[in-house]
């Protein structure tokens, strides 16, 4: 197993512990109140999308990823998504490593 698909794992994991949220309105909420350690924003999102968050996390400071694509992420955590964040450090971590 490569790394990208254990990082893919990881989402799924973290999402069953409740340590990852999902859904732009979601996501947005959790950078704005900081809860938020990662941020993983899909390639294929569109420019806006991926514009609005990486400008969020430049400014609350807060790591971001482009990386996966919608179907990847979706097929990882169950759900049809384009973003989605850590609110736990040691999955944020876990996820830095592998990449």
């Amino acid at each position: 197993m490569n790394n990208k698909q254990k990082a893919l794992n990881l989402l799924g994991l973290a999402l069953r512990a409740r340590r990852l949220v999902s859904g732009t309105p979601t996501v947005l909420a959790n950078i704005r109140n900081q809860k938020a350690q990662l941020v993983i924003i899909a390639d294929d999102a569109s420019a806006n999308t991926k514009k609005q968050f990486l400008d969020k996390c430049d400014y609350y400071k807060i790591p971001s990823y482009i990386i996966f694509s919608k179907d990847e992420i979706s097929q990882a955590i169950g759900k049809e998504r384009t973003v989605c964040a850590f609110t736990d450090n040691g999955f944020a971590q876990s996820f830095k490593k592998l990449l």
